[in-house]
């Protein structure tokens, strides 16, 4: 099972979307292992971006996710990280497929919604940046009898 870290970030937070991103989550089959509602520190939003360090765009991301309140949250299940890619959409939201979340909900890439890690090695490091391990809930669902094939 593949753990991977989403962000609603500030446009869906002051959109209420939140819901919508997670009721979209349960619904294909993820697991929600941890979520915190958080202001996030220019510190945090720096070392999160770090990537992009030098870019054009990288000074006015980081006062984007800084701006507003943050929904972070793990979620875990087979291939997790590329079925929350495709549940959110495309980056680029006139790119996304649709009935993704940025496709139904977003226009600009500038205000896509939602943060989805893009690899398994990001999402490590993603998940362990924002939550210390003692936040994240191991728990038995009792339906994955009905989503999960027998391995």
């Amino acid at each position: 099972m593949e753990r991977t870290l989403v962000l609603v970030k500030p446009d869906g937070v002051q959109r209420g979307l939140i819901g919508e991103v997670i009721n979209r989550l349960e619904r294909r089959g993820l697991q929600l292992m941890a979520a915190k509602f958080l202001q996030v520190s220019r510190e945090l939003a720096e070392t999160h971006y770090a990537i992009h360090k030098g870019k054009s765009f990288y000074n006015g991301l980081i006062e984007y996710i800084t701006s507003a309140p943050v929904m972070a949250m793990v979620w875990e299940g087979p291939n997790a990280v590329a079925a929350i890619r495709q549940t959110m959409g495309a980056t680029r939201p006139t790119d996304a497929a649709p009935g993704s979340v940025r496709h139904d909900f977003a226009l600009e890439i500038g205000r896509n919604l939602t943060h989805a890690s893009d690899t398994i090695e990001n999402s490590e490091k993603e998940v362990a940046l924002w939550f210390k391990p003692g936040e994240l809930v191991d728990w038995k669902r009792e339906i994955d009898q009905w989503i999960f094939e027998k391995s």
